[in-house]
Formats: C-alpha cells, sequence, structure tokens
C-alpha cells in the first residue's frame, strides 16, 4: 500500500460524508486494512490532511499552469481573465472530490498553518501577479476576483449535485456537460445578469441605502435562537453543543429539549427562522421603490444590512454555504425553503442568460452576499496580518470585522450581479 493510496481513500471516504465525520478508522475500512497499518505513512489525521492538501496544490496548478502562462503573456488581457477562469472551471468540474476538498477542508479551521498563497506561489501560480498584470484593462480591487471565483463554486456545486448525499457516486461527467458548464459560467462571470452600464449607472445609491438604514433595529431577536446562533458561531455547527447554548441562554440542559426535538432541530429552526427574517426584511425593502434595478439593490442592501448588524446569524449562514447543511425539511416546511429560493425572481429583472431550468439567481445572489461580508471578516485583524480563524475570533472582533464592511463593497457586488466583470473594464477600453 502506498501514500498516495491513502490519499485516494480518503478523499473518497471523507468526502462522501462532505468531511463532516473524519477519522483514519473510515479510511482504513475502505482500504481494508487495519489502522496502524496507515500509521506506516502517516502519524495522525491531520497529517493526511496535510499531505491531501499538497495533493491538491498540486495537482490544481499542474492542471492550470500552461492556460496561467498563457494569460500572462497574452496582449488581450479580457481574453487572459477567461483562459484562467475557464481553465480553474474545468479542473473543478473534472474533479469533484478535489473541489469537494477545496470547498470543505482547504481553508478550515484544521489547517489553518496552511498559507494559500504562498503554496500556489511557490508552484508557480503568482495570481497577485496575474491581477497586477490586469490592472491596466479592468478597474477593481481584490473583491470583483473573489466574487468571480465564489460564482464559479456556486455553479460547479451545483454541477456535481454537492445538495445531494449521492453526489460521490455520479460517474464522471461527459465533455459534452464539462463543456456547458465552462460556458455557462463564463457567461455569468462575464456579463452577470446581462444589463448595461447605462441602465445602472442611473442609481442614486446613497439615497436608495438611507431607506434601509436603522431598520433592522425594529427587529425582536428570539433570545433562545440568539443563544443558538452564539453557539454556532463560535464553535461550528458539528461542534456547538445543547450545553453551550444552554449556558448561554441560562437554561438547564433537559429545558431546551422543550423547543429542540434534537440538535439537528435546533439547527434547522435556527436557518429557517432567520431566513424568513431575512426574506421579510429583504421584501420590505424591495417595496420601497417600484423600479426593478432599484428593487434588487434595495433587496441586496437590505440583506446585507441586516447581516452586518448580526455578525453571528452571518457566521453560521457561512458555515452553511461552506458546509452544504442538510437540514431534511419536512414536507410542510419545503414551502417556506421554495419561498426563500425564489426573492429576487418577482421583481421583474432579467433571467441568467444561460441555458438550464433552474437559473438559481436569488441563491447565487445570497451565497455571494455572505461571500463579499466573509471576505472583509477573514481579512487580517491583527498586527502582522495575523488571521484568526472564525471559530477563533472574539465576538467583539467578529462584529468589529462586520461592521467595517463598507456600503461601497455592497455597491462593488451589485455591479458584478448585474454586470459580471464587464462592469469594470476600464473607460478607454
Amino acid at each position: 500500500m502506498k501514500k498516495a493510496e491513502i490519499i485516494d481513500a480518503a478523499f473518497r471516504v471523507w468526502g462522501r460524508n462532505f468531511y463532516h465525520n473524519t477519522s483514519l478508522s473510515h479510511v482504513a475500512r475502505e482500504l481494508k486494512v487495519c489502522k496502524p497499518a496507515l500509521y506506516r505513512h502517516f502519524i495522525s489525521k491531520h497529517a493526511l490532511l496535510e499531505a491531501m492538501a499538497m495533493r491538491f496544490f498540486d495537482d490544481y496548478t499542474a492542471f492550470i499552469h500552461e492556460d496561467f502562462e498563457k494569460a500572462l503573456k497574452i496582449e488581450d488581457k479580457n481574453e487572459g481573465v477567461f483562459m484562467v477562469i475557464r481553465s480553474a472551471t474545468e479542473f473543478y468540474a473534472r474533479n469533484v472530490h478535489l473541489f469537494i476538498f477545496a470547498l470543505a477542508e482547504l481553508q478550515a479551521p484544521k489547517l489553518a498553518g496552511l498559507n494559500l498563497h504562498e503554496e500556489l506561489h511557490k508552484r508557480g501560480i503568482d495570481f497577485l501577479f496575474f491581477f497586477n498584470s490586469i490592472s491596466g484593462y479592468y478597474i477593481f480591487d481584490p473583491l470583483v476576483m473573489r466574487l468571480a471565483f465564489a460564482t464559479l463554486t456556486f455553479f460547479i456545486a451545483g454541477f456535481h449535485n454537492c445538495h445531494k448525499k449521492e453526489w460521490f457516486l455520479i460517474k464522471p461527467q461527459p465533455e459534452k456537460a464539462i463543456a456547458n458548464i465552462i460556458d455557462t459560467i463564463s457567461t455569468i462571470v462575464g456579463s452577470g445578469l446581462d444589463y448595461t452600464a447605462k441602465e445602472i449607472q442611473v442609481l442614486d445609491y446613497q439615497e436608495l441605502e438611507n431607506r434601509i438604514k436603522g431598520t433592522v433595529n425594529s427587529i425582536e431577536d428570539d433570545p433562545l435562537l440568539r443563544a443558538v446562533a452564539a453557539a454556532v458561531a463560535e464553535a461550528g455547527p458539528w461542534e456547538a453543543s445543547m450545553e453551550q447554548v444552554a449556558r448561554r441562554s441560562g437554561l438547564a440542559k433537559s429545558s431546551l429539549y422543550c423547543h429542540f426535538k434534537s440538535k439537528n432541530d435546533m439547527m434547522y429552526q435556527l436557518f429557517m427562522t432567520e431566513s424568513l427574517r431575512i426574506i421579510d426584511f429583504s421584501r420590505q425593502g424591495m417595496k420601497q421603490s417600484a423600479i426593478p434595478l432599484e428593487q434588487l439593490y434595495l433587496g441586496i442592501f437590505s440583506i446585507a444590512e441586516y447581516l452586518r448588524s448580526k455578525p453571528d446569524i452571518l457566521v453560521c449562514l457561512d458555515w452553511v454555504r461552506n458546509q452544504r447543511l442538510d437540514f431534511s425539511p419536512s414536507d410542510d416546511q419545503n414551502e417556506s425553503k421554495i419561498d426563500f429560493l425564489q426573492l429576487f425572481e418577482g421583481i421583474g429583472i432579467k433571467p441568467l442568460q444561460i441555458e438550464t431550468d433552474n437559473p438559481c439567481v436569488s441563491p447565487w445572489i445570497l451565497f455571494l452576499i455572505v461571500k463579499t461580508l466573509m471576505t472583509r471578516n477573514s481579512e487580517p485583524l491583527f498586527a502582522g496580518g495575523q488571521t484568526l480563524p472564525v471559530k477563533e475570533q472574539t465576538s467583539s472582533a467578529k462584529g468589529q470585522a462586520l461592521s467595517n464592511v463598507p456600503d461601497s463593497d455592497i455597491r462593488t457586488l451589485y455591479r458584478f450581479i448585474t454586470l459580471g466583470i464587464g462592469g469594470f473594464v476600464t473607460s478607454e477600453k
């Protein structure tokens, strides 16, 4: 048995459950060997996870390296950008196990010691240099490219059906399907909802924002769910315990079972309650105008304002975004869930210009809102550029980071959603 075989098995067996439950015993059973046999190659689970990360970086950089080098040298910088995006999309479309690892584990606290940019750089992929090389063609900060790659992540997850437990059983995707998802993601990243700059430049962002600001304070929180959110934000959805919630709420643990059937039910109630609150608050915001593009911005800004004021809820939603939590709602709860997925579809905005029966406009927008806010939350908070994982940050540090997310970031997000990166081309081009 070779190291590579163990790493391959770990990607398969841990990926099946989206890395929720990882142990060397699972890998040993997959390989039909005894657990001590693994220790000849890896002294611990952490050592195996680090080896998996190195495999990811090796495979990813090897796959995109040729296109990356061409993109650096090509005169048409716009073509170069899409060359890199298409190459990264193809890599994830062809490598579902590596995609799941990158999404669920690569930036998790277990691998907090890894410097992602450094690992890419020493393998010949310097994204900072690349971004600098295109600065003459585009005018945007790194947030825009983060949104581009977040869009890639969102639609690749749908492509692999990662919300379904049987995703790992899917056979390699057909070549036609891979070509289609590459074209789809390129189209969305390039033009968003396919509006024109002239159509959105008439918006008075500040005036629209002032209609929403200050109204979140009128929403009364449920003290018990607030305690659940604080526990989950601190420890994560899998480590958060009923004991932590009881301590924060001032109730006995046994009393919690009068409110929640189980820990999973507790998580579900938190998610659905806050989702419905967000829907209601966003729709109230959208009612402030009858113009679809203004309604879209009011809805986006309302969600951002709600989450900026409630950092624990934002962190919980980010866990959902990254970990793809499965709450298994009952049939009578599906209507609310579907309502959430159609938040923006009824206001007359353009659909995504892609060939699909389910373009997922609202989930995509929510995904990008959370990404925009959490990006600021994950930037260095302390001297020396050291970043603490979210679960290790104090509540005050998280709250301060979120309160510092400027309105300009939300405007940038809106511009990306409506125009794609095409909305950031320099005026000279």
